[in-house]
């Protein structure tokens, strides 16, 4: 699938759920329960255990029927190991741009983390898709609008601290897309994947997809 496609397909549905496991398993049930709720978009971050077996296995049950990508990202190699197990985004906190460089040579979306006008032109500057501005519950919804007064090109996804309450609120003030943890995913952590089921399909509702 080009990238142009790729970026297509998170808009119409423009949130990534975040996996973060104690262990590829819990990864794997997690992802399921997000998907079975209607999420589209999901990241595994590389702090999970067997990251790219996790990547590997969502990649065979589910085909080009999920867009795929690897969170926790820090550098060129990782990227490469990720696309490779079939991630289609790359998911960073940070500005890396040898990274950004090695999306870019696969086609797959770069999604480096920023926080300060700075960082985010460095990022966009170096070939970044999306700018995930990290960590966003601690500046919320009114420092992304603030940010948009300068740099009304920058697309920008939020994430952390984006609830089903405040999801619209996000979007109002200029996110292009989200990136959606702990309000979705929490009742994994004592084996409640069927609430995160039941939380995913109230973040698609809110989004009226």
């Amino acid at each position: 699938m080009y990238k142009y496609e790729l970026m297509q397909t998170l808009l119409r549905r423009p949130m990534v759920a975040i996996v973060r496991s104690s262990s590829a398993d819990a990864a794997l049930e997690l992802a399921e329960a997000c998907i079975a709720g209607g999420m589209t978009a999901l990241e595994v971050a590389f702090t999970t255990p067997d990251t790219l077996e996790v990547l590997r296995t969502l990649r065979q049950r589910h085909g080009d029927g999920l867009l795929l990508g690897a969170g926790t990202v820090l550098d060129p190699e990782t990227a490469r190991m990720a696309i490779l197990a079939g991630a289609q985004m790359i998911i960073s906190p940070s500005v890396n741009v040898a990274t950004i460089r090695m999306c870019q040579r696969y086609q797959v979306l770069s999604m480096p983390g920023a926080v300060t006008p700075t960082e985010i032109v460095t990022a966009m500057e170096a070939g970044a898709d999306l700018v995930k501005l990290f960590p966003a519950e601690t500046l919320g919804p009114a420092y992304l609008q603030a940010l948009r007064a300068p740099l009304p090109q920058a697309p920008l996804m939020p994430t952390g601290g984006v609830t089903v309450e405040n999801l619209p609120e996000w979007f109002a003030n200029g996110a292009l897309a989200v990136g959606i943890g702990g309000s979705l995913s929490g009742p994994a952590a004592q084996g409640d994947y069927r609430a995160v089921t039941e939380r995913a399909a109230r973040f698609v509702a809110r989004m009226g997809a």
